[in-house]
C-alpha cells in the first residue's frame, strides 16, 4: 500500500464485473489493478484497467479480505464526496493526475465557484481546465452531464478549453451541474462542479392576468382608483424592477408609477353620453441593465378598457325636431298627423317614457302616451284655425314608478287644402313672366339686384305649397335666394361672379327663374324670364399688341423721319376707349410720337450718328382718359452709313526696317459697323516698284523675297539710297468706298549692324517710340533719388538718436565753408559731362553704308544744361545745439578732357543716336534733375 494515501476496504457490489486479466508483459511490471468510482450509497462504476494479476471487484461494506487473492491489494480512495476504489498489484505505484484549484474569479483550473453571465454568446471560450500529472504523463480533459440535462459545454481534451455550445437562460436554469475529469491514460480523476448562471437584462416586463377591463360609473369622483395593472420582470436587480406610466399624457386618467393603480385625474369627469368607453395604454418599463455589453431598457404595453356605466343624470331628448304636421281637406278624424319621438338621455339604463299634450290643442288633437303619435279628433272642416301650436311633454318613469325628469317640445300643425295651384311669379303690377334690369358691368361681389321686384307664391297649403327656386342660364354668375319656398317669398338675385359680368363679352345676360313643387305628385312649375342689360364702364387698360418694339433707321436719316408705329387697344367704348400715346426715358430726347396714331419719328433738328450712339432705348405709354395706362419698350438701332474715310495718324510717316522684319502702317476708320470700318491697304506708288509687298488686311510691309541683303537692295536702287518713300493707300469696304493715302519713309538696315552694339539696338527699337527711352531714363533717375533720400533719412535719425542718448558729450561742429559745396558742384558737373559724352558722335567719312542721308546727323548733339546750384542761406550765428555731422571736403582733381566716345560700328548707329539725342534734348526741358 502506497504511503500517504487514505485507503480503506472496498465494498462488494453485484453490479460490478471483473474483466479478464491481461497477460503480463516482459520487461517489468507497471501499475496493475482496476479503478472504480462509486458515489456514497450508489452503485460502483468501472473506470478502467490497471493491468496485472487477477483482482476482485470492489464490493460493498460486507466483503472481507478473504474474498480477494491478496487482501492487501484492495485499496479505497475518497475524494470530494466520490469514493474511488482500486486494486493494486505488486508493482511500482503510478499516481493519479489532479486539477489545480485557482479559486474564485479564475478562468482556469477546476471550475471551482465559476459563474457565467446568461448573455454569453454561443461559441465563446469561457474557461480552461488546468491540471497536472505527478509523473508528467500526458493528460486529457473530459466533461459530462446528467443524461436528463442539456450538454451546455464542450471541452478540448488536449488543451482543456471549455466552449459554450448552447444558450444560457438564468430564468430557466440558474445553475448547471457537470462532471469534469482529468486522465493520464491509466488513472482518471473526476469531480462534480456547479456553474452559476448570472443574470443579464434579457427579459422584458410582462403584464399578467390580461385582458384588463374596468366598469366605472360616470359619476365616480375625481382621484378615485379605477383599476390595478401588474407586470413582472423575471430579471433580478434593476432589470427586474418595473415602473408604470401612460402612453397618452392628455388622458383623463393617471397611473401610479410603482403600484400600477389607475386613477381618474383630479378635475376630470366621465360622461357616458359623450364617451362610453376609454382605452388607456399603460407602459411598463424595467430599470435597465447590461445585455451583450450595452445598457438596455425593455418595456411592454397593455390596454385597459374602461367602460363607463350610465347613471340617471340626463333629461329626455327629442329626436327629429322640429316637428311639423299637416292636416288636409280629406283627412278623417282619428287619423295620425305626426309622431313625436323622445328617449331617455341616459341611454345605458333608460327609463320608460310617457307622452302628454301640455296645451294648444283646443281638443282638436290627442297624443298616445306610450307611442307619441298625435292624431286629429275632429273633421278638418270643423277646425277653427289654420295653424295649431301644440306643446308635447314627455316624462321619465323611474323603476319604482315615480315620475323623474321631464322635457317639452313644440309641435306645429298646419291645416292645408288640396294641391290645385301652381307657383306663380308676381311683379309690382301683378302676375308677370318677364323682368328687365339695366346695370353696370362688374358689380361688387355679393351685390343684390335691387331693380328686380319679384315675388313668387303658391296658393295651396301645407306640403302642396312647398317648391324650389332655381336660376337657369349661364352658371356661376348669379344665385337666387331662397332656394326652397313655402307658400310665398320675395325672390332675391345676388351677384356671385363679378368678373363674368363683362360688357365687352356680352352686352345682354338672359336667365330663367324656375319654380318647381317638391313633395307633390303633380310637380307643378312656372318660369319667368330675367333680362339684364349691361352698361359699359372704364374697366379695361389700353394694351399694346407687343411688349417690345424694335426699329432700325439709317444714321443719315433726316429730321422728322418715321421710325416705328406702335398700337394699343382699349376695348372700352366711348371716350373710355380713346388712347393717347407718349414716350419717356433717357433715350427719348431725339424722338417724338404722335399722340393719336402712335407713330414715332425723329425730332426735326435731330442729327443721328451711329459712331456716337448706336442704340436708343425708351418707353412708350398708352393712356385712356381716366389715367389707366400700359407701357411697352422701344429699341431703336442706327444703321451705320459709310461716312468716314480711313485716317492715318500722320500724312508722312517714318519707319525703320530691319532686314527680315516687316514694318506696319495703320489707318483707323471711325465708322461704327463692318464693312464700313474694315480697311484694306495697298501701295499706290513706289520707286522702284518691285522692292516692297504689303498685307492688304494688316498693313504690314516687307521686302520681297528676292531681296535678302543690303547689297541686293543697293543693286536695284538708283544712287544706292537706303531710305525709300512709299505712297500707301488705306481704303474702306463701305459703299461708296473712301480712301486715304500717306507717305511712308522707310530706313532699311540689317540685323548684323544692330548686333554690334546693344545700345544701338535699343535705340533703333525705341526710335519710333522715344517715350520708352525717356521712361527708362526717368526710372533710373527716380531710383537713385529714392536711395539718396533713404540714406539721408537714416543718417539724420541715427545722429538725432545719438544726441538724445549722450546729451552731455555732444560734439558741435561748424558747418564747412561754401568752398567744398562749390567743389562738389564742380565734381557733379564733371560727372554730368562724362555722362553727356556718351551721346557725342565722332565725325565719319561720308557714306559707306548709306545711313547718313540726314543732314542733322553730322552735327554733334548738345548736352542738357545743368541746373544752377542751390542757394546757401547766410549763417545767423551759432545755434544752441546742432545735429552732429561728419563733414569733409572733396579735393579737386585736375580736369581731364572727356573721353572720346567709342567708334560706332556703322553710320547707321550714328544716325539713329543723333535722332534720339535730339528727341532727348526736346524732352529735357520738362525733365530736369536737380542735385
Amino acid at each position: 500500500m502506497k504511503e500517504g494515501l487514505d485507503c480503506s476496504l472496498g465494498s462488494k457490489s453485484p453490479h460490478a464485473s471483473v474483466p479478464d486479466k491481461p497477460e503480463p508483459t516482459g520487461g517489468g511490471v507497471g501499475v496493475r489493478g482496476i479503478l472504480w468510482a462509486a458515489p456514497q450509497g450508489g452503485p460502483s462504476v468501472h473506470l478502467g484497467w490497471g493491468g496485472g494479476a487477477p483482482c476482485c471487484p470492489v464490493a460493498g461494506p460486507d466483503a472481507g479480505p478473504s474474498w480477494c487473492e491478496a487482501p492487501s491489494w484492495c485499496l479505497g480512495v475518497r475524494c470530494l464526496g466520490v469514493r474511488l476504489f482500486c486494486v493494486l498489484f505488486p508493482a511500482q505505484a503510478n499516481f493519479a493526475p489532479h486539477f489545480f484549484d485557482n479559486g474564485v474569479g479564475s478562468t482556469n483550473g477546476n471550475m471551482a465557484l465559476f459563474s457565467l453571465p446568461e448573455d454569453t454568446p454561443v461559441g465563446s471560450h469561457v474557461y480552461t481546465l488546468n491540471g497536472t500529472d505527478p509523473e508528467g504523463d500526458p493528460i486529457s480533459y473530459h466533461i459530462s452531464f446528467d443524461p436528463s440535462a442539456r450538454s451546455v459545454f464542450s471541452v478540448d481534451p488536449t488543451f482543456g478549453n471549455i466552449t459554450l455550445v448552447e444558450e444560457l437562460d438564468r430564468e430557466r436554469e440558474d445553475e448547471i451541474e457537470a462532471i469534469i475529469s482529468i486522465s493520464d491514460g491509466l488513472n482518471l480523476v473526476a469531480e462534480k462542479v456547479v456553474i452559476l448562471v448570472t443574470d443579464a437584462n434579457d427579459e422584458a416586463p410582462r403584464f399578467i392576468q390580461e385582458p384588463y377591463v374596468a366598469l366605472v360609473p360616470e359619476d365616480i369622483p375625481a382621484g378615485s382608483s379605477i383599476f390595478k395593472v401588474h407586470a413582472v420582470d423575471r430579471d433580478t436587480g434593476s432589470g427586474g424592477s418595473v415602473t408604470y406610466f401612460l402612453q397618452n399624457l392628455h388622458s383623463p386618467f393617471a397611473v401610479d408609477r410603482h403600484s400600477g393603480v389607475l386613477r381618474l385625474q383630479a378635475g376630470a369627469t366621465l360622461d357616458y353620453e359623450r364617451s362610453r368607453t376609454h382605452y388607456v395604454t399603460v407602459v411598463a418599463k424595467d430599470g435597465g441593465g447590461r445585455l451583450h455589453g450595452a445598457d438596455v431598457v425593455f418595456s411592454a404595453t397593455t390596454t385597459v378598457t374602461v367602460n363607463v356605466e350610465d347613471v340617471q343624470d340626463t333629461a329626455p331628448v327629442f329626436v327629429g325636431t322640429p316637428y311639423y304636421g299637416y292636416v288636409y281637406e280629406d283627412t278623417l278624424p282619428g287619423s295620425e298627423v305626426l309622431k313625436v319621438v323622445a328617449m331617455d338621455g341616459d341611454r345605458g339604463k333608460p327609463n320608460r317614457i310617457l307622452y302628454s299634450l301640455a296645451n294648444g290643442s283646443d281638443g282638436a288633437f290627442e297624443i298616445n302616451e306610450t307611442s307619441g303619435a298625435i292624431s286629429i279628433t275632429q273633421s278638418p272642416a270643423q277646425l277653427q284655425r289654420e295653424v295649431y301650436e301644440l306643446h308635447v311633454q314627455v316624462t321619465e318613469m323611474s323603476p319604482v314608478g315615480s315620475p323623474a325628469a321631464q322635457a317639452t317640445v313644440p309641435v306645429t300643425i298646419r291645416i292645408v287644402d288640396l294641391n290645385n295651384h301652381p307657383p306663380t311669379f308676381y311683379g309690382e303690377s301683378g302676375p308677370q313672366n318677364r323682368f328687365e334690369l339695366s346695370m353696370n358691368e362688374h358689380p361688387p361681389q355679393g351685390e343684390i339686384l335691387r331693380g328686380l321686384k319679384i315675388t313668387v307664391n303658391d296658393s295651396d297649403q301645407g306640403a302642396n305649397a312647398k317648391f324650389n327656386l332655381q336660376l337657369v342660364g349661364p352658371r356661376g354668375i348669379f344665385r337666387v335666394v331662397p332656394q326652397t319656398v313655402l307658400n310665398e317669398a320675395q325672390v332675391t338675385i345676388i351677384v356671385e361672379n363679378s368678373a363674368a359680368i363683362d360688357f365687352e363679352k356680352s352686352k345682354v345676360l338672359t336667365f330663367k327663374l324656375l319654380a318647381v313643387e317638391v313633395n307633390t305628385p303633380e310637380k307643378f312649375s312656372s318660369t319667368a324670364d330675367v333680362v339684364i342689360q349691361l352698361l359699359d364702364t372704364n374697366d379695361n387698360v389700353p394694351k399694346f399688341d407687343s411688349l417690345y418694339y424694335v426699329a432700325r433707321i439709317p444714321e443719315n436719316a433726316p429730321g422728322g423721319s418715321s421710325v416705328v408705329a406702335v398700337t394699343a387697344v382699349d376695348p372700352d367704348t366711348g371716350p373710355w376707349g380713346e388712347v393717347k400715346y407718349s414716350i419717356y426715358g433717357t433715350g427719348a430726347d431725339l424722338f417724338l410720337i404722335h399722340p393719336s396714331t402712335g407713330l414715332i419719328y425723329t425730332q426735326p433738328w435731330a442729327s443721328l450718328d451711329a459712331e456716337a450712339t448706336a442704340r436708343y432705348n425708351f418707353y412708350v405709354k398708352a393712356e385712356d382718359m381716366e389715367g389707366k395706362y400700359s407701357v411697352a419698350e422701344v429699341f431703336i438701332t442706327l444703321l451705320d452709313v459709310n461716312d468716314h474715310p480711313p485716317q492715318f495718324g500722320k500724312s508722312v510717316q517714318k519707319k525703320t526696317m530691319v532686314l527680315g522684319t516687316p514694318v506696319k502702317i495703320e489707318a483707323i476708320d471711325e465708322d461704327a459697323e463692318e464693312p464700313n470700318n474694315l480697311v484694306d491697304y495697298s501701295i499706290t506708288h513706289a520707286e522702284p516698284a518691285n522692292v516692297f509687298d504689303i498685307n492688304a488686311h494688316t498693313g504690314e510691309i516687307w521686302l520681297k523675297n528676292s531681296i535678302r541683303s543690303l547689297d541686293a537692295l543697293h543693286n536695284i536702287t538708283p544712287g544706292r539710297d537706303c531710305i525709300w518713300s512709299l505712297e500707301v493707300q488705306a481704303k474702306d469696304r463701305g459703299s461708296p468706298s473712301f480712301s486715304t493715302t500717306a507717305l511712308l519713309k522707310i530706313d532699311i538696315t540689317d540685323a548684323e549692324t544692330l548686333s554690334r552694339s546693344p545700345m544701338a539696338a535699343f535705340l533703333i527699337q525705341t526710335k519710333d517710340n522715344p517715350m520708352k527711352a525717356v521712361g527708362v531714363l526717368a526710372g533710373t533717375m527716380a531710383t537713385v533719388v529714392a536711395i539718396t533720400v533713404l540714406i539721408s533719412t537714416a543718417t539724420f535719425w541715427r545722429n538725432k538718436k545719438s544726441n538724445k542718448v549722450l546729451p552731455v558729450r555732444r560734439v558741435v561742429r561748424k558747418r564747412p565753408s561754401p568752398a567744398p559745396r562749390t567743389i562738389r558742384i564742380e565734381w557733379l558737373k564733371s560727372k554730368s559731362a562724362k555722362a553727356a559724352t556718351k551721346f557725342m558722335l565722332k565725325e565719319k567719312p561720308p557714306n559707306e553704308n548709306c545711313n547718313n542721308n540726314s543732314p542733322e546727323s553730322s552735327l554733334p548733339p548738345r548736352a542738357p544744361a545743368l541746373p544752377p546750384p542751390p542757394s546757401v542761406a547766410p549763417s545767423t550765428g551759432a545755434a544752441h545745439w546742432t545735429v552732429p555731422t561728419v563733414s569733409g571736403s572733396l579735393t579737386p582733381q585736375p580736369t581731364q578732357p572727356p573721353p572720346k566716345p567709342k567708334t560706332m560700328g556703322s553710320p547707321i548707329q550714328s544716325t539713329l543716336i543723333s535722332e534720339l539725342k535730339q528727341k532727348f534734348e526736346k524732352k529735357s526741358v520738362h525733365n530736369k534733375a536737380y542735385f
